[in-house]
């Protein structure tokens, strides 16, 4: 596979990514995005790796990243619904589920201090209390 680099990424953001160890792309698709492939999802989803799409939003990083785009689309395999994920995104070629997350006035995005890298590790940590709100049956 040829990993497109499409667009600069802040120096932070390539640290992170090439530490993270996982394959990567840059793309211009009506936005610039960063595709993270073979992204490990908990025990509980119908898929173990999935491809992680993140917008990066005009502005940033002095405007805070949102919400992640998966392709394939995620589901529990016990069958319970995942809240805020119905929104489909046409991303490069392919249909990818929007998961609607957003940071909180408990975990603001804060300049100077949040990146690619948080947001990574935030999306982890959602999919990980997809569980603890409501644990497999």
């Amino acid at each position: 596979m040829t990993l497109r680099r499409q667009f600069d990424l802040l120096p932070v953001d390539r640290e992170f990514l090439e530490e993270y160890e996982l394959p990567w792309e840059t793309i211009v698709d009506g936005s610039q995005w960063v595709l993270i492939h073979d992204f490990p999802t908990p025990h509980g989803y119908n898929h173990a790796r999935v491809t992680a799409a993140i917008r990066i939003e005009t502005g940033y990083p002095n405007t805070e990243l949102n919400m992640v785009y998966f392709f394939p689309a995620l589901a529990r395999i016990d069958g319970k619904p995942i809240g805020a994920t119905e929104a489909q995104q046409p991303l490069d070629g392919k249909s990818y589920q929007r998961w609607s997350r957003h940071r909180t006035g408990v975990n603001p995005w804060k300049i100077g201090r949040d990146h690619l890298g948080t947001h990574v590790i935030l999306i982890e940590d959602w999919l990980e209390r997809e569980f603890e709100k409501c644990p497999l049956a």
